[in-house]
């Protein structure tokens, strides 16, 4: 399936790469360091340029930063004890990137072609300009607009100061329009040569996406930008999307990770980095099933969050096993996604059948979502793709944005939306304005919750709670780990029982969990989280140095 798009970009990106390597760092070195002005002659010549931004596009990683899944060290962004640093890639790789993409903007818009066949790939640019811009802004806010290839380290604009969010986010919103109007829809970019590559499925996705966030941060920290005006961008593309009739949800949640989710006869794709080829000679690849052995689990917190068959939550429901007695009492009436994201005991899992406490992830969760043994044993040359954005997170984006935007939402739309993304894992319970207010239920509490237990280590968590407002109260807390019972594993009370909950969920005098025998990850003394603060990133003070000082700082660091 991925043969011919890997050869495309070897062959061309090759020879343009040289000249694209040298993107603009906001360090700040010339965007453009070669003659590279005969080399923009043709639709090949923009087709191989282009190809150097999938190459740099972010593909697995198991984000640690949230409350969803933790490491088996602790993470300083989730913990709070990070620091102020000289340098940093989650500065300069968006730029350096953003570099690339001003080059082929300009370049391009000088080739001798039509305006078509320009404006085509000059809308992959613009495309992937707004998604680094977007990366920079969730961290950052305010960043510097750059819009330009630099020609000389003498260009004003090189310490050019930080742009006003609002300002960067319009121009997002600008280039994906662009973006939008020149690209081709999904099916004329889903052969083995092209899949893979931004369509307006996508540019409307990343739309939706840039919405929604702006319009709920906007919403909740208070800032003077006008919150429905986002949100009726997210609404309005996640609509284009959904009337398009080119996306469906993929009829199984658990294959939707392997390979038989790739390529365009899985609907559900909207956006996705793709690895490969698959096989032998494989050029681009990844860790993951490597990663999910070694490195993360899934927190109790997280697990707790899974509806019971009556789709009430555990705080509400009598199918609820509270205590439970044996790992595998956590499965008991749950939300089918539950033991299609974690191993039952003894299931085959990475190295024969899944026993808690006995793996190098950690004590917490063993992920069972996405891991294949086929590309474990490939000893991190794995190929299946990313999905990056898809439907179903345009359906529940949807459905937030027009709760946020109109207060309400209706029982149609829940059904358009969460219980289409419910039934299709085969969880019947629906959730409906009277289940809600029958129950005493928040729907945007529920909507929320759908989000975590569908897209779980898939990257979007710890955006969630950061414009939500609510990482200060679920990330400077005990994280929690599995259940232990002597009878599941050959580890040793004894060896556990400082770090195990007492009854009634007791840990050290404070009440952490409802249950005993809960393994505690990280104690809530070790972590924090400062609100004055720790809602931005650090900007790098070499940064800051070379802008000489027109980059300011952010609040508190």
């Amino acid at each position: 399936m991925k043969q011919n798009i890997f050869k495309s970009i070897c062959a061309v990106g090759m020879a343009c790469g040289a000249m694209l390597l040298t993107s603009c760092e906001l360090d700040r070195l010339p965007e453009t360091t070669l003659a590279d002005n005969t080399f923009w002659q043709s639709e090949t010549d923009l087709r191989g340029a282009c190809n150097k931004l999938y190459v740099d596009l972010p593909g697995f990683d198991h984000d640690r930063r949230a409350d969803d899944i933790i490491g088996t060290a602790a993470n300083g962004t989730s913990s709070g004890n990070w620091s102020l640093p000289s340098t940093s890639g989650d500065w300069t790789n968006p730029y350096n990137k953003i570099g690339i993409c001003n080059n082929i903007i300009t370049k391009g818009s000088q080739a001798p072609l039509s305006d078509a066949q320009k404006n085509r790939w000059m809308a992959e640019a613009y495309f992937f300009r707004a998604f680094h811009f977007f990366d920079l802004v969730k961290k950052y806010g305010d960043v510097p607009l750059i819009l330009k290839a630099f020609d000389s380290t003498g260009d004003p604009d090189i310490k050019m100061p930080r742009t006003p969010r609002e300002e960067v986010i319009q121009q997002c919103y600008s280039d994906l329009k662009f973006a939008e109007e020149w690209l081709p829809e999904i099916d004329a970019v889903s052969s083995d040569a092209d899949w893979g590559r931004v369509s307006k499925s996508a540019a409307r996705g990343l739309m939706m996406r840039i919405g929604l966030y702006e319009g709920t941060f906007a919403k909740y920290h208070g800032l003077t930008s006008d919150p429905k005006a986002h949100l009726k961008v997210a609404v309005d593309a996640a609509e284009r999307i959904i009337n398009s009739g080119k996306h469906a949800l993929y009829p199984d949640y658990q294959k939707l990770f392997y390979f038989d989710g790739e390529g365009r006869q899985n609907k559900e794709n909207v956006f996705v980095k793709v690895y490969g080829p698959n096989g032998a000679g494989a050029t681009i690849m990844h860790g993951n099933s490597r990663q999910l052995e070694n490195g993360v689990s899934i927190t109790r917190q997280a697990i707790d969050q899974y509806l019971y068959t009556d789709g009430l939550p555990r705080e509400k429901s009598t199918l609820a096993m509270i205590p439970e007695t044996r790992y595998d009492d956590v499965f008991v009436n749950r939300d089918p996604r539950l033991a299609m994201t974690i191993y039952h005991k003894d299931e085959e899992a990475y190295k024969g059948g899944y026993t808690p406490f006995s793996n190098q992830h950690g004590n917490g969760y063993g992920i069972k979502k996405g891991f294949m043994l086929d590309e474990w044993t490939t000893n991190s040359k794995e190929t299946v793709d990313k999905m990056i954005i898809r439907y179903a997170e345009v359906l529940l984006s949807y459905a937030e944005a027009l709760y946020e935007l109109n207060g309400s939402i209706t029982d149609q739309q829940l059904n358009q939306t969460v219980n289409a993304v419910r039934a299709r894992s085969g969880f019947e319970a629906k959730l409906t304005n009277d289940f809600a207010k029958q129950n005493g239920l928040n729907i945007l509490d529920e909507i929320r919750r759908e989000r975590l237990v569908e897209f779980i280590d898939e990257g979007l968590r710890y955006n969630d709670i950061i414009r939500w407002k609510i990482a200060e109260k679920v990330l400077p807390v005990t994280m929690l780990g599995l259940k232990y019972h002597e009878d599941d594993t050959s580890a040793q009370r004894e060896d556990l029982q400082s770090r195990l909950t007492t009854e009634g969920g007791m840990y050290k005098g404070q009440k952490v969990c409802d249950q005993a025998d809960i393994y505690v990850i990280e104690e809530a003394g070790t972590r924090s989280f400062d609100t004055s603060r720790d809602y931005y990133y650090p900007i790098p003070t070499y940064e800051i140095a070379t802008s000489e000082g027109n980059v300011v700082q952010n609040p508190g660091w």
